[in-house]
């Protein structure tokens, strides 16, 4: 007899029925992380035909989970400067999308999305205020961020700068010359990380003058690099400050500069929020 019928004095209430193991399992096995749509800022723009973003405006991620936070926090992957590429790789959905061919721009979206969609909008980090030199903890809301996209950039072309076939033309103010101006992609950004590592182990300051070589894609219709090379090294310093200006604003990205407020002496300032090891590993 059982305890429920010695206990209630009446007859066996029977209980509810178990679900089958095997039932329970395929539940188990059946979730899956969810996904969502993120805008690109360059709206599918700059990208070659044969590419799987050509023309789209959107890429779908999977939302961040443990296996995401492995990545981020394996010393050898930070370590090789690699965790940020590896993160990409495993959020994007579509594999055909290799992350090193992003726009630097696409790129930051789906960073910012992937961190949103971990740790909230909330991104609270170590500021120091440009006035009092005082530090602090200061929250930053990513939802404030606003996405600079190619019909804005379009729209809001300086005079002289023109688009043709994927590379802004403009025409140097000292030096007369027309350049062609290319936006970055991870492969750029990569490969310019490389060459400043070789010339600071050759004790050569030449930051500028490789970033040059890099955002500059021809010059009076010559693609060699030989010519953007002797270019960069010779142009006027009016000329290099004016193509590192027209290239800030044609950037399809997300502006990252936020509202901060000083907790010491309340001073105000727009600051561009610092992507440090506190963007995915937040304090809770």
């Amino acid at each position: 007899m059982s305890r429920n019928r010695d206990r209630l004095g009446g007859e066996e209430t029977p209980s509810a029925p178990s679900a089958p193991v095997e039932a329970m399992n395929t539940n188990v096995f059946s979730f899956v992380a969810p996904t969502e749509f993120v805008e690109l800022p360059s709206e599918g723009k700059f990208y070659a035909s044969d590419h799987p973003l050509y023309n789209q405006k959107t890429i779908e991620i999977k939302q961040m989970t443990a296996k995401e936070e492995d990545i981020l926090s394996s010393m050898t992957l930070i370590k090789n400067g690699v965790a940020l590429e590896r993160l990409l790789e495993s959020v994007i959905i579509d594999k055909n999308i290799k992350p090193e061919t992003l726009l630097l721009g696409d790129r930051n979206a789906i960073i910012i999305a992937a961190r949103v969609s971990g740790y909230g909008m909330e991104y609270r980090t170590e500021i120091r205020c440009p006035k009092c030199q005082a530090d602090q903890k200061f929250g930053f809301n990513l939802s404030s961020a606003k996405t600079k996209t190619t019909s804005t950039i379009m729209n809001q072309l300086e005079d002289g700068v023109s688009l043709v076939n994927n590379e802004f033309r403009v025409t140097l103010p000292k030096s007369k010359l027309q350049v062609g101006l290319k936006l970055l992609n991870g492969i750029d950004e990569s490969s310019i990380a490389d060459k400043m590592e070789i010339n600071e182990q050759q004790n050569l300051d030449k930051l500028v003058t490789t970033q040059l070589s890099f955002m500059i894609s021809s010059v009076n219709d010559n693609y060699t690099q030989e010519a953007i090379e002797h270019v960069v090294e010779n142009i006027p310093s009016a000329d290099s400050a004016y193509i590192r200006k027209i290239y800030k604003s044609i950037i399809p990205n997300i502006d990252l500069t936020l509202g901060f407020t000083c907790s010491s002496c309340s001073h105000k300032a727009d600051m561009e929020v610092p992507l440090n090891v506190d963007f995915f590993w937040p304090d809770q």
